[in-house]
């Protein structure tokens, strides 16, 4: 973490303060790592008739089969009685299931126990969500994570904090800061302007978890240390997002499959001699130490991404309607994923050396006026640029 002297640090809940809790599926069977296991699964359910499709459904208080919800903004997904549905699953779309695990989600609102359509209504290619993440015992891994993709509250292991998007309506309009923050920076370091998305490397770069509870961003009047902080983080948000070009390690360096990985893989391992990493006898090198012991809320990445994809299910769930053998896709991911955590884990000691001067404090944003927020910043934005459909095709009145 940045070293600073003071405890006087702005919040992140004040510089960015719209927040929402991540969706909750309330079952797992809609959301897996293959798009084509959705749709199997959500085959098997419509087949099924009524207890078995009860069954299969897994009905919670928030959700059974009988249950009247609108459609999910931007989507196409029905909006009758799951009872009598028989139409095509709605097309998949890409989430963040766990961190740094991209998965795809049946983006249907009647299988969703709390969708938070406020995210949904947001989500663009110009959109980015800040996630904090659950502290552990002992600090390891980044407070924060960026995503491209709609996040969710993973399943099992550490619970996601709050989401917090950097555009509060589509097509990159309107940021979810401060109103005044940019004019603020952009005076104390001497800049034309300040762009959102250089506020957000400055915060991926410099939050750190506060004494006093929430999550701290540090900030600076200093141009040189403003320039180099933003430079790391968005370089972090480059990583993180994996929207773009892909990243690559140096040749000698990228992770390469060595040994077959076998058709059903049960455990993983790690070779620090060899820099190897072992999926039963399947083998992939080089992997940096870094990339194997990258952790995020005390839970090790690598380990959690293998284990979402390997651990048994029970029989007879739709959750047990999966590849019957590793598919190539899924190498493909893991020598994304290796290469993403191994830049990041050698981004590290430059941001750990990042020494923060000439501080900016919460008083400081009091006196100018950026703080307190008007609390109409801490609520969604109203973005309803088209009709919304609900429950059994009425239109929802907003």
């Amino acid at each position: 973490m940045p070293s600073v002297t003071h405890d006087d640090a702005p919040l992140l809940a004040d510089l960015m303060p719209w927040s929402v809790a991540p969706p909750r599926l309330g079952r797992a069977w809609p959301a897996a790592p293959d798009a084509a296991s959705l749709r199997a699964r959500w085959d098997a359910l419509l087949k099924a008739e009524g207890p078995d499709r009860e069954a299969l459904f897994g009905p919670t208080r928030s959700r059974t089969l009988t249950s009247a919800v609108p459609g999910l903004p931007g989507r196409s997904g029905g909006t009758g009685r799951l009872a009598r549905e028989s139409g095509p699953c709605p097309e998949p779309v890409r989430v963040l299931a766990a961190p740094f695990d991209e998965q795809w989600l049946i983006p249907d609102h009647r299988l969703i126990d709390a969708a938070r359509p406020e995210l949904w209504r947001v989500v663009d290619e110009h959109q980015v969500f800040v996630v904090e993440q659950t502290a552990a015992p002992e600090p390891s891994g980044p407070p924060l994570l960026a995503t491209a993709v709609l996040p969710l509250t993973p399943p099992h292991g550490p619970r996601a904090g709050r989401v917090r998007p950097l555009y509060r309506r589509p097509g990159g309009r309107e940021p979810n800061l401060a109103p005044g923050l940019t004019e603020f920076l952009a005076d104390r370091v001497g800049a034309d302007r300040v762009d959102p998305l250089d506020v957000l490397g400055w915060v991926l770069a410099t939050a750190r978890p506060g004494p006093r509870g929430g999550i701290e961003v540090p900030l600076t009047a200093d141009p040189d240390i403003w320039s180099r902080g933003v430079g790391l983080g968005r370089r972090a948000l480059w990583l993180m997002r994996r929207d773009g070009d892909r990243p690559k390690l140096p040749g000698g360096r990228r992770p390469y499959v060595r040994a077959p990985l076998p058709a059903r893989p049960v455990e993983l391992r790690y070779d620090p001699d060899e820099e190897a990493l072992l999926l039963d006898e399947g083998r992939v090198s080089p992997v940096p130490a870094g990339a194997w012991d990258f952790h995020v809320g005390g839970v090790r990445v690598l380990d959690a991404w293998f284990t979402r994809r390997t651990e048994p299910a029970e029989p007879g769930t739709l959750e047990a309607v999966r590849p019957a053998t590793w598919p190539q896709g899924w190498t493909s991911e893991l020598l994304e994923l290796i290469t993403v955590l191994a830049l990041l884990a050698e981004l590290r000691p430059e941001l750990d050396g990042l020494t923060v001067k000439d501080h900016l404090t919460a008083e400081d944003l009091h006196t100018a006026g950026v703080l307190p927020v008007v609390e109409s910043a801490r609520r969604p934005a109203s973005v309803l640029d088209h009709d919304e459909e609900g429950p059994e095709g009425q239109f929802t009145l907003l």
